[in-house]
Order: structure tokens, then C-alpha cells, then sequence
């Protein structure tokens, strides 16, 4: 099954299209009390879950055992969510190949985020794994992505739109892994029209303030997901995680439909 099939599948099963972001800050009882926070967050959040999405930068800030930490953490995952590793990754071709073995092969997630502006040769050591999935990064949710990414260029596209031409010349080949895009939900609003209806990893719902109305209109039939992160870990009131996703969930998929008639 292609990744973009299974995670078809997962969002017709949970009627959601929550991912739930997993990003560890260690607080005053340190890094020893991280996995025991995680194994919460995960079975308690699981079944409202299309998808998780750990962040490599919050596990890499807590050193090896923070490395260590996400790898006993895949290994737990519940096999009915697929998982997207946000890792970021850009480099070139034969270190990329690397990144794609330890990702693909030795952790077993289902997808990765990739920095696509070192070009088409830097994904294509990731475009040849079966049931996988990377989503490139098109729009991001912070302000700086007008400075690139927003950008038009003499004949009349933005620079997104050539990041979006590297995923339709892997469609083209018959590449193997799905290709989708990252849009960050406080950026959406004017780009989404010349989004292709592939998968989206949509952020920037919750703590960074986007708006799901952003969507309206855009007539979408892919397997779109949308994070939530902080507003499940780290809501900060007196609700568990598992009544946060729920709530997240709900409102994600009552939005959506009201957007796009999907």
C-alpha cells in the first residue's frame, strides 16, 4: 500500500485528520521523566490520532539519551498511525542517502520532512522506498517564509511553485514514496489554489495562531493532516491529553468539511 493510501485509510477510520506533534521540553524533573510523559501522550492520544509527527530538534536538544528517547519511542508506536518524522533534512545526494537508511530502514517511519532547495537530486535518495512518504517544505507557518518561499519570480510563479515541480517530476518518473508539502496554516490562505491536491502536512494550528477558515475554497481531496502540538501537550489546563485530542479532532474535521466541502 502507498503511504498516501494508509493514510487515506487512517483518517476514513478515525473520521480525523488531527496529527498530533510530539515535541518533548524537559521541565524541572528533567529528561528522565521524558519517556514516561510520551508513553502517556501516545496511548492516550492514539485513537483521535491520523497521524504523530515527533520533532527530531526537541529530541536532539536532549543529547544521545534524547536520540535514544525517539528511538524507544518509534519502536512503541502503535502500528495503525502512520508516523512523520519532522527532521528537516537537506543536503546533498550521498549524505541524503544516509538520512533515508536511518529514517526509512532503521527507525521505520512512514514519512519525513525534507528541505527541497538543495534541489531535486538531494530527495531523490528517498523516492524509491515503497509505502513511504516525504513531504517537502513549501510554505512554512513562520513570517519569514515571505522572505523565499512566498517570493515571485519573473514569470509570474512563486518560489513554491518550483518546490511543488519537483514533486509532480517525481509523480511523472512513477517514483515510489508519495510526495507531499508542508503549508503552514498562517500562510495558507493565498497559496492554496496552486497547491497540487497531494498530501499536506499542514502546521500552525493552536499556539501559532492559524485560522482553519484558511482553507475555504480550496476544493482538496488528499489525505491532508493537520498538527496540533503544544495545544495537546502543553495546554496548560486542567484537561488530559486524551480529552485535548479528542477536542482538536473534532474541531479539526467540523472545519475542514465547513472549508472544503471534503
Amino acid at each position: 500500500m502507498r503511504y498516501a493510501e494508509r493514510l487515506q485509510a487512517r483518517i476514513d477510520a478515525t473520521g480525523s485528520r488531527l496529527c498530533v506533534g510530539i515535541d518533548p521540553r524537559p521541565g524541572d524533573d528533567g529528561i528522565g521523566a521524558v519517556p514516561d510523559f510520551l508513553k502517556r501522550l501516545v496511548d492516550e492520544t492514539w485513537e483521535q490520532a491520523a497521524a504523530f509527527k515527533p520533532n527530531m530538534a526537541y529530541f536532539e536538544a536532549m543529547g544521545l539519551r534524547g536520540i535514544e528517547i525517539l528511538g524507544e519511542l518509534l519502536e512503541a508506536m502503535p502500528d495503525e498511525v502512520p508516523v512523520i518524522l519532522d527532521a528537516k533534512r537537506s543536503d546533498i545526494g550521498e549524505t541524503q542517502k544516509y538520512y533515508a537508511h536511518s529514517y526509512f530502514d532503521h527507525w521505520g517511519v512512514d514519512a519525513v520532512t525534507l528541505n527541497p532547495f538543495l534541489g531535486y537530486d538531494s530527495l531523490e535518495p528517498f523516492l524509491n522506498w515503497e509505502g513511504k512518504g516525504v513531504y517537502l517544505l513549501a510554505v512554512t507557518s513562520n513570517a519569514g517564509s515571505a522572505d523565499f518561499q512566498r517570493q515571485q519570480l519573473a514569470d509570474g510563479r512563486s518560489v513554491f511553485e518550483l518546490v511543488t515541480a519537483l514533486g509532480d517530476r517525481a509523480g511523472a518518473e512513477g517514483r515510489a514514496t508519495d510526495t507531499g508539502y508542508v503549508v503552514g496554516l498562517t500562510n495558507a490562505a493565498d497559496v492554496l489554489a496552486k497547491m497540487p491536491d497531494a498530501p499536506l502536512l499542514v502546521p500552525g494550528l493552536g499556539a501559532q495562531g492559524g485560522d482553519l477558515a484558511s482553507l475555504a475554497g480550496a476544493g482538496r481531496r488528499a489525505p491532508d493532516v493537520i498538527n496540533v502540538s503544544r495545544g495537546i501537550s502543553y495546554a496548560g489546563d486542567d484537561r488530559g491529553f486524551a480529552e485535548r485530542a479528542r477536542d482538536w479532532a473534532e474541531r479539526i474535521s467540523e472545519a475542514y468539511a465547513a472549508a472544503t466541502g471534503a
